[in-house]
C-alpha cells in the first residue's frame, strides 16, 4: 500500500495562511484610507496595509485552528489535520502575527484611535473563528472583519472615522455577507465562483475610492488587487 507522501511545509502554511487573499486586505487599506478624505504618505500606507495583513494572516490561522475537529471530519487534508503544520506551532505563529500587526498599527500615529479600532478588529476575529460554525450571524461577523479594516485604515490617517466612512464600511461588510451566504448555497460550485467574488472585493474598493473622490491611480490600483487575488487563487486557494 502507498503512502500519501505530505506536502512540502511552505506549501502548508501558504495554505494555511490563504495568502492569495491578501491583495484584497490591501484594497482594504487603500479605500479606508480614501474614505477618509485625508491624504496618506506611501510609505505610511504601505506600513499599515503591512499591519492589517499581519492581523488578517493570524485569523486565517486561527480559522483552522478553532476548525480542527470540523476539519478532522471533513476536510482531513487541511494542514492541521493532516499532520503538516502542528497545532502549537499554529496558535504560536497567530499569536506573533497579532502582535506585530497590533505594533505596525500603533506606531502610525501619536493618537489612540488606530489601535483602538484595531483591537475591535482582533476582537472581532477571535469571536468569529470561535463561534462562527454555530452562531447564525456568522457572515456578519466575517463582514465586519472587512468593514473595520476600513475604520483602523481611517483613523491611521485621519485621526477619525467619518460617517463617509462608516457607510463605506457598511457597505463592505454587506457585500462579504452577501458574498458568504451565495458561497455557502452553492456548495462544491463555490470553488469556481467564490475567487471572482473575492477579487471583487477590491472592485467594490475602487469604487468606494472613486465615490470618496479619490485619485483615479489609487483606483486603478485597487483593480489590480483584485486582478493579483484571481491569480493568486489559481496556486493557493483561499476560498
Amino acid at each position: 500500500m502507498l503512502m500519501q507522501s505530505r506536502r512540502p511545509a511552505w506549501r502548508a502554511y501558504l495554505l494555511l495562511s490563504r495568502i492569495s487573499n491578501l491583495p484584497t486586505v490591501w484594497s482594504n487599506v487603500i479605500a479606508g484610507a480614501a474614505a477618509s478624505g485625508a491624504i496618506a504618505a506611501p510609505f505610511a500606507l504601505g506600513r499599515l496595509a503591512a499591519g492589517v495583513s499581519f492581523l488578517y494572516t493570524a485569523g486565517m490561522f486561527l480559522n483552522d485552528v478553532f476548525d480542527r475537529d470540523f476539519d478532522a471530519a471533513h476536510r482531513p487534508d487541511r494542514p492541521i489535520p493532516a499532520g503538516d503544520v502542528g497545532l502549537v506551532a499554529a496558535v504560536a505563529i497567530a499569536a506573533a502575527l497579532v502582535a506585530m500587526g497590533i505594533a505596525l498599527i500603533a506606531a502610525q500615529t501619536e493618537y489612540w484611535a488606530p489601535l483602538v479600532w484595531a483591537s475591535a478588529l482582533v476582537v472581532a476575529i477571535l469571536h468569529y473563528n470561535w463561534r462562527h460554525k454555530r452562531d447564525p450571524l456568522g457572515p456578519l461577523w466575517m463582514g465586519l472583519c472587512r468593514g473595520l479594516v476600513y475604520c483602523v485604515a481611517a483613523s491611521a490617517v485621519a485621526s477619525t472615522v467619518s460617517a463617509r466612512v462608516l457607510i463605506a464600511a457598511t457597505a463592505m461588510t454587506l457585500y462579504v455577507v452577501v458574498l458568504t451566504q451565495i458561497a455557502k448555497r452553492l456548495g462544491q460550485r463555490a470553488s469556481v465562483v467564490v475567487p471572482l467574488l473575492l477579487a471583487g472585493i477590491s472592485v467594490v474598493d475602487a469604487v468606494v475610492i472613486v465615490a470618496s473622490g479619490g485619485q483615479m491611480a489609487l483606483a486603478l490600483l485597487a483593480v489590480v488587487c483584485g486582478v493579483l487575488t484571481l491569480g493568486f487563487q489559481r496556486l493557493v486557494p483561499g476560498t
